[in-house]
């Protein structure tokens, strides 16, 4: 076909409602025996012809066994338009969803309210959901191993042992430029990126989606991941506002809600003393502190060091004594595993990328932002940041080659534009922060407020330096909710980092919390 012939059929495509149109023409279902994907493959032993059609949307189903127990579930993937009030189609938003189906192959939601129904994002700005998708709660996984035991090239997809699709449905959102989702021909990208422009997109695809599949009795719940979370919290409140949608339950993976707690601006000593419990967990794993401490005692003595000690330290300024600098910096060289001498030098101010590329100097390796238990070799061991965050770079590779394969080989969708994983086309991105730190804590405030039902689980990495644990739960205890609010809001910890899922027991605690968080959520309010 000549090049001008297939570049109007592109364009055709995109000014179409349900643009990126899956082939007609479907591959035979495998039968049972089919290893297409290897032994590995999450494919069990339910493959069914795919459903593809003009509409643009791929429907498979499948089989995983979570805990002994066989789930049998559709998955659909497909674009939905994001509509005008006049029909116009403003984007097209590309989605998977997965659906339990009963023993006689409907869906369990038939009646609604019985089954929960949770839309999952991760953050960036610019990442698709790729990462809880393949990571966290979909049927499948990467296989790529973990910090020390990492798996070489080609990757598999296994069955995913931290799947949620027992007690939930769950629906990955890719937001507007990120995966296949993309504006329509008569709008900009650009129109989509920002905070407010963002969440009213999703919040409209969450209405839209729950009005086409009659699920709007169903117990709702949205997910997000680092600036997923800062979507999640604007979207509750926009949700209950513009939609009357309440929401069950808020989960927020790696929480970033008050971005002064992560910003190391000059006379913003608040992050100094958030982020020292994190580097000394990151210390304690790479075997820079004393011996004898577990990990979590070791985190207790830097918390409350911080915040009886450090932040009063850094509050006095050029007021505090030589002798007080000197013992200051002392104990922060204990709880830090970097030299007093770096601290004083420091003026007991130490940023996240000095700290990552001063604590393993001496072995000239620098340590991951995204998780910190991961290392790297910079080609300059003399500089004062690290080269690269080699915690994403492990990543990276993996996820994208089996996003790429299991959307097309296993959801059996077919488009040929990149699926954008983790992209900076988003971006001017506009926080709609004005001379001031963006702060949607009191956005979720508000909706709990508001909501007296919904509840909130945040799930925190010891080794997580780009969303440190400490900061999230300080934003908690400032968003000023009552105690009866504060007893619907659950933490839990994890030995990894911002990605929890990467690591094999984490990734399996992770669901074994999130069963008993759906319990709660849904059980009656003592009276």
């Amino acid at each position: 076909m000549p090049l001008i012939t297939r570049l109007i059929a592109l364009a055709t495509l995109l000014i179409l409602p349900t643009t990126l149109v899956a082939q007609e023409e479907t591959r035979p279902s495998p039968e049972p025996s089919d290893t297409r994907s290897g032994d590995d493959t999450p494919a069990t032993d339910a493959d069914t012809e795919d459903d593809a059609g003009d509409d643009g949307v791929s429907v498979t189903e499948r089989t995983i066994t979570l805990d002994g127990e066989t789930i049998t579930y559709r998955a659909t993937a497909g674009m939905q338009p994001l509509l005008a009030e006049s029909g116009e189609v403003r984007a097209n938003i590309f989605h998977v969803a997965y659906e339990r189906l009963d023993a006689d192959g409907n869906p369990m939601a038939t009646t609604p309210e019985d089954r929960p129904i949770t839309f999952c994002f991760n953050g960036g700005p610019g990442s698709s959901s790729v990462w809880l998708h393949l990571g966290a709660w979909g049927p499948a996984r990467v296989d790529m191993g973990d910090a020390g035991s990492l798996k070489p090239s080609p990757w598999k997809l296994v069955p995913n042992d931290g799947a949620i699709l027992d007690v939930t449905d769950l629906v990955f959102i890719d937001p507007v430029t990120t995966g296949y989702s993309r504006s329509s021909e008569d709008h900009n990208d650009s129109e989509f990126h920002g905070l407010e422009a963002d969440a009213n997109a999703v919040a409209e695809f969450i209405r839209l989606y729950l009005t086409r599949n009659e699920r709007w009795l169903s117990p709702k719940y949205i997910a997000g991941e680092s600036y997923g979370t800062t979507r999640a919290a604007a979207l509750a409140d926009r949700l209950q506002n513009r939609h009357g949608i309440f929401l069950n339950g808020v989960i927020l993976v790696s929480a970033i809600l008050d971005f002064q707690t992560t910003d190391f601006a000059p006379g913003n000593d608040v992050a100094n003393t958030l982020f020292l419990p994190t580097y000394t967990a990151t210390a304690w794993y790479h075997g820079q502190l004393a011996d004898g401490l577990t990990l979590e005692e070791a985190v207790r003595q830097s918390e409350a060091f911080a915040r009886d000690d450090y932040l009063v330290a850094l509050y006095q300024g050029t007021e505090l004594t030589s002798e007080d600098r000197q013992k200051t910096a002392s104990r922060l060289s204990e709880l830090m595993g970097v030299s007093t001498e770096f601290l004083l030098q420091s003026n007991l101010r130490v940023s996240p990328s000095r700290f990552r590329k001063e604590l393993l100097r001496e072995q000239r390796k620098t340590v991951g932002r995204l998780d910190s238990r991961f290392t790297g070799v910079d080609p300059d061991s003399a500089g004062d940041r690290p080269w690269y965050d080699p915690s994403y770079s492990v990543i990276q590779g993996p996820y994208t080659a089996a996003m790429n394969h299991y959307v097309r080989v296993d959801l059996e969708f077919e488009s040929d534009i990149p699926y954008e994983i983790l992209t900076g086309r988003v971006r001017p991105w506009d926080m709609n922060a004005r001379n001031e730190y963006l702060d949607v804590s009191s956005r979720l405030s508000q909706a709990m407020v508001a909501n007296p039902e919904l509840h909130v689980f945040l799930a925190e990495g010891y080794y997580d330096l780009a969303t440190p644990f400490w900061a999230a739960d300080y934003t908690l205890r400032h968003m000023r909710l009552e105690p009866a609010f504060l007893q619907h809001v659950t933490t839990a910890r994890y030995e990894s980092g911002h990605m929890m899922y990467l690591h094999d027991p984490s990734r399996v605690g992770l669901r074994r919390d999130l069963l008993e968080f759906y319990r709660s959520s849904r059980a009656p309010v003592a009276e």
